[in-house]
């Protein structure tokens, strides 16, 4: 094929039909990319990664590195870092001897707590103690009532107790009141005639026992059951229950329950 000669009419025709088609590929183009901008939401908002809308802090030159391993791991942490194995068992370490200064302070807690408590009921023991005079020598047919009654004109009584055995001499009492000013002046009723016998009145070394209300006749019918009740003691082992209720409903009457 024979050269085409430069600045020939058939040189500049070739050259225009080039940059004629480059023209026409480049508005070919530009059209697919119009039409591919207009499909999209005229609504929507630029995209920006939150890297770059809110700039990072750098960290201070003194913060500390955190190492990763595998918990438990024989090999555990990341290569170049040897520490981490050694790390994670001084957590361990510092984990256990927090729990056990805290089993240790919870123990300091509740002893003290008992210690408290033991000081505060030592205390209401040795103040009712204060509060309490004791009676011997009472004669059988004193009743508790009547000694409260007896004692009341020294204070205000709390509580009386008459103890020991009802047929005899040996019987005493405890009684409480309000107050020590009429424990100290009970204490001057001592031989006073309570029936047939003075009776002796010295400060008591004991407090009376609280009664447990759940021991006490709640209902009509059992305080009725209790006024017919007797405690027998000193029962030998070879006496049945038979052998009890046959003696006593043999000298008493009839028993309804042994």
């Amino acid at each position: 094929m024979a050269a085409v000669a430069e600045g020939s009419p058939a040189a500049s025709a070739q050259a225009a039909s080039a940059a004629a088609a480059k023209e026409a590929e480049y508005r070919k183009d530009v059209q697919k990319l119009v039409d591919l901008l207009s499909k999209l939401n005229p609504a929507a908002k630029e995209f920006v990664p939150s890297s770059a809308a809110t700039p990072r802090k750098g960290l201070s030159a003194d913060a500390p590195v955190f190492y990763y391993g595998p918990i438990g791991g024989r090999n555990g942490g990341i290569a170049g870092y040897p520490g981490a194995d050694a790390g994670y068992i001084g957590y361990q370490q510092r984990m256990r001897r927090n729990f056990v200064d805290n089993e240790r302070r919870n123990v300091y807690i509740n002893h003290g707590r008992r210690r408290t408590n033991e000081r505060a009921r030592r205390a209401d023991r040795e103040e009712s103690i204060r509060r309490t005079v004791y009676v011997s020598e009472l004669d059988h047919t004193v009743t508790e009532e009547r000694l409260a009654e007896i004692f009341a004109n020294c204070g205000q009584v709390v509580d009386c107790r008459i103890c020991g055995d009802p047929h005899s001499v040996m019987r005493f009492a405890f009684i409480e009141f309000s107050g020590e000013e009429g424990a100290r002046a009970a204490l001057n009723l001592g031989g006073t005639m309570l029936g047939f016998y003075p009776v002796r009145v010295l400060p008591s070394k004991t407090a009376i026992l609280p009664v447990n209300p759940k021991f006490l006749p709640a209902t009509e019918d059992e305080k009725e059951m209790v006024i017919r009740t007797v405690y027998c003691t000193n029962i030998d082992k070879k006496v049945t229950q038979l052998d009890v209720k046959s003696f006593f409903e043999e000298l008493c009457g009839e028993g309804s329950l042994v």
